[in-house]
């Protein structure tokens, strides 16, 4: 009989119905051939691996940009033309892009590899009566399997039996605490986070063990689910990326529209078709700053390096410039925000209802704050050693500790005030207990004492009150009356809405306890209160991101009332700020309103929310505008980390998904890096301004001198390679020096750029033109002074229209410091890559002067004492202009390089 598969809500089914459902034993399981009928039938337990492109597609879609096909054309007329060494450098130029692109698309190819690595484990399932082990990828819906403490979960699954069960799911809910597992029926309504009858595959056993029936593998389990959505989620193109395509755009219009107006003004001249087209390459070539893709990746590879001696490793270039414009951080509360450890919080007992908090972790406590209730804390310390099950290791051992997260605590609260565990548990054999149940709520142990019979008990604050009959307060012992219990129920729902894990502590002692009833008629001594802590260095990383202007949110798969206590002690809402969106309210995507998305955008927690949602809030946040960054360390993240414009994932907690999947992964996942990576690439992008606002303008006098000389010395017009080499070799130098550039600490107090803003601002185009004539008013004098004094030819006008315009563009590299700087003392010149730049392009050009190869392929000649003086003197004209219209003119915005 075929069965019905996948199927959903299977959490809403009895254990009959789940048999029925699944034609399966839950006592001797799954024949061995009806599991292999199965297998053939729905797969093995293994993800299918996503089509991926060809390298050779990789490489073909480098050139699939209109800049290139401009080039191309350039140097298919050169080959035309028989300019067999033009055509070679712009091909040169194609190729050098077209491999950067390629390299940098080849390394995403590994996203996947981490989930399927996961599923490298074996399983004991029961077939046939009989308890085996098998690799889990031949597991099959419907197998009975048996999970132990260790154990990682190979597949969905509804339990069926279990002892003590716990699992870690904090990977895939964002859940601090291990989870309590029980095999009620639960309604269809109930969210990932509570569905406490279910395992999950990629989950690891915390405590206990279990039979449970697999009721999804591969992709139809919550982990396959999130590994579709990591594959359908597509990667946006970053802000640096869609800026500067504009900005190339824009290039290729104004240099089609000079073309056509060259070419027609040639054709009514009755100018030569052979020098309308090489003049028409000549434009092509200059419009486009071809070292631009060259200077941005080494810019962005240079801020990489410096990130990542603040901890912080890039795997994206472009993700490093995308943070500096980041507005908006979503980010995990578990592991991100705070420790991932459970630590004791809050003392409450009996006497006059006093509370004592531990702060900073050191479980130590101000002077007098437990000498009131000394002996209730020590009869607190031997319950927690005493009933409990974990243990601590040496402190040369890789772990500290194991077992169950409370328990550890508890054991390192009874460490304190000179008490050893050990010490504690030697006194103390235990000779009975009662173990917790997702039923009676409480745990309890019996122990053979030096002064006979000691119970300690431990479970929720209701359940355990319904076994005390006495209080203790101080060393007195009394009857435990409503009023009383009433009182404390009422502070264990104080701190429970704090966000605490609250337990209540009792205990019995004497001669002769009898061992069936030895919960009975207990004492009441404490509650405690646990918490996942903040990291101790997240609020003042907090505070430095809002006050750059960026939006903190957290979306976590805990408790909303944790998650808000949390939002409040970083400091990532107010006081009085309670709202809280929890994942059973959020619509989904497709149902989601105007009013909606306005209270998405404006709440900061979002708590028990599913992957899909947190995928979704993503969405919302960057539909209106946001340039989101998203930080997490969880397999539940990795849909989230690939959506946002920038992933970050945590180094030291952060899963292998979630690691291979962001685009920035932390090695010490601290927030505070967070904060010290964005101002890092806020400086980069102002470093990027600055050198596409200098090469743009660069390449624009190359287009005016290059339209000037076609209309009055058409004879004496810039050749394609030599414009080629301008571009690729004298003006790539100090652009890099630019893009190299130490930042300002200023920038964490200004607000983010606008995303929507251009790179190139009106003002800044302003400045473009201003710069640009300039430099062709340079060019012009040179020619001018050497065609009337030395008589030069053509060809010698040429070469000083060259060597006039590549000293010119490198002299105009000190025009780029802000408008507000010292004249002499500025960010450039003390920047000691500039004048590196400078040395490296001068010696360039005496270089290429001197090598006869190198004047014959650039179309170059000896020139005379008096041209070189000519050439240099009038390509200081546009430092000294502008210079002096600085200081000259109030409007100095005009000619400000920078917003």
């Amino acid at each position: 009989m075929k069965i019905t598969y996948p199927l959903n809500d299977v959490h809403t089914l009895s254990v009959e119905e789940l048999s029925h459902a699944f034609q399966t034993n839950v006592e001797t399981g799954l024949t061995n051939p009806e599991a292999a009928n199965r297998s053939k039938q729905f797969g093995l337990n293994v993800y299918q691996i996503q089509k991926q492109k060809s390298i050779w597609m990789m490489i073909l879609q480098q050139f699939k940009s209109p800049i290139v096909y401009l080039l191309l054309a350039g140097a298919a007329v050169s080959v035309y033309f028989q300019d067999y060494i033009e055509a070679i450098a712009i091909a040169v130029v194609i190729l050098v892009n077209a491999l950067i692109g390629f390299l940098m698309e080849l390394q995403a190819r590994n996203s996947m590899n981490a989930l399927r690595e996961m599923d490298v484990i074996h399983s004991k399932v029961i077939r046939d009566g009989k308890t085996q082990q098998i690799p889990s990828e031949q597991l099959t819906p419907g197998d009975v399997v048996v999970l132990e403490a260790g154990d990682v979960v190979p597949g969905d699954g509804r339990i069926i039996d279990l002892n003590q069960l716990q699992c870690d799911e904090s990977s895939l809910t964002g859940e601090s605490l291990p989870t309590e597992k029980n095999t009620e029926q639960l309604s269809k309504e109930t969210v990932l986070g509570d569905r406490h009858n279910m395992v999950f595959k990629g989950t690891s056993v915390m405590n206990g063990n279990a039979k449970v029936v697999i009721t999804g593998i591969a992709e139809n389990t919550e982990l396959g689910t999130i590994t579709s959505l990591v594959e359908s989620a597509k990667d946006t193109t970053t802000p640096l990326d869609k800026k500067l395509n504009t900005l190339s755009k824009k290039l290729i219009w104004l240099t089609l529209i000079l073309t056509v107006f060259f070419a027609v003004s040639g054709i009514i001249q009755g100018k030569a078709w052979v020098l309308i087209i090489k003049t028409s390459i000549a434009l092509a070539v200059a419009a486009f700053p071809e070292g631009l893709p060259i200077v941005s990746t080494v810019a962005l590879a240079y801020g990489m390096l410096l990130m990542a001696k603040r901890n912080a490793i890039v795997k994206k270039l472009s993700a490093v410039e995308t943070l500096g414009s980041t507005t908006v951080i979503l980010t995990d509360k578990t592991g991100t925000l705070t420790e991932n450890k459970i630590y004791v919080d809050t003392l409450a007992f009996p006497q006059e209802n006093r509370k004592v908090s531990i702060e900073n972790r050191t479980l130590k406590f101000a002077d007098g704050a437990i000498e009131k209730s000394k002996e209730n804390f020590e009869k607190l310390k031997l319950i927690g050693a005493l009933c409990n099950d974990a243990s601590l290791l040496p402190a040369d051992a890789k772990k500290k500790a194991v077992g169950d997260p409370i328990e550890i605590a508890l054991l390192q609260l009874a460490n304190t005030s000179g008490t050893t565990v050990e010490a504690l548990q030697t006194q103390h054999d235990r000779i009975a207990e009662v173990p917790f149940n997702s039923i009676a709520k409480i745990m309890g142990t019996l122990h053979k004492s030096p002064t006979g019979n000691f119970v300690a008990a431990k479970g929720s604050v209701e359940h355990l009150l319904k076994h005390c009959s006495k209080t203790q307060s101080g060393a007195i012992v009394k009857e435990l009356g409503e009023a009383e219990r009433t009182t404390i129920l009422s502070e264990s729902e104080k701190m429970a809405a704090q966000g605490l894990r609250v337990l209540a502590f009792g205990y019995k002692e004497g001669a002769e306890i009898n061992q069936d009833s030895f919960l009975n008629d207990l004492v009441y001594v404490a509650m405690i209160g646990f918490l996942d802590p903040p990291r101790l260095d997240i609020k003042d990383a907090v505070v430095s991101c809002r006050k750059a202007g960026i939006k903190i949110v957290m979306i976590t798969g805990d408790h909303p009332m944790t998650a808000l206590n949390i939002a409040k002690q970083t400091g990532l809402i107010e006081g009085a700020e309670q709202q809280v969106i929890t994942g059973s309210q959020l619509p989904p995507a497709n149902a989601m309103t105007d009013e909606w998305r306005n209270r998405v955008l404006s709440t900061s927690v979002f708590a028990r929310t599913t992957p899909k949602q947190k995928l979704d809030i993503a969405d919302v946040f960057q539909k209106a505008g946001n340039i989101v960054a998203m930080t997490g360390d969880g397999v539940n993240d990795a849909p989230a980390l690939k959506k946002a414009d920038v992933g970050i994932a945590m180094g030291l907690r952060g899963t292998a998904v979630a690691k291979e999947t962001a685009s920035i992964v932390l090695k010490d996942d601290s927030f505070t890096s967070i904060a010290e990576a964005v101002s890092q690439g806020r400086a980069i992008f102002r470093n990027i301004q600055k050198f596409v606002i200098y090469l743009v303008s660069c390449n624009l006098s190359e287009i005016f001198i290059v339209t000037t000389l076609g209309f009055v010395a058409p004879a004496s017009i810039l050749l394609p390679l030599q414009i080629l080499f301008l571009n690729m070799v004298t003006d790539v130098f100090p652009a890099l020096a630019l893009g190299l550039g130490k930042g300002d600490k200023s920038v964490m107090e200004e607000p983010p750029k606008d995303p929507k803003a251009p790179i190139i601002s009106n003002k800044n185009w302003m400045a473009i033109v201003i710069y640009s004539v300039a430099i062709t008013l340079s060019v012009i004098v040179a020619l001018t002074f050497c065609k009337q004094t030395i008589n030069a030819s053509h060809q010698l006008l040429n070469n000083v229209a060259f060597v006039t315009l590549a000293f010119a563009q490198l002299f105009h590299v000190f025009n780029m410091a802000s408008f507000h700087s010292k004249l002499i003392l500025n960010e450039i010149t003390k920047n000691k890559f500039v004048w590196f730049a400078i040395v490296v392009c001068t010696g360039l050009m005496i270089l290429v002067y001197a090598l006869p190869q190198t004047r014959l392929v650039l179309g170059l000649v000896e020139l005379p004492t008096e041209a070189w003086i000519a050439s240099i003197i009038a390509s200081l004209i546009p430092l000294l202009v502008v210079q002096l219209f600085k200081v000259s003119t109030k409007v100095r915005g005009m000619v400000q390089p920078l917003n």
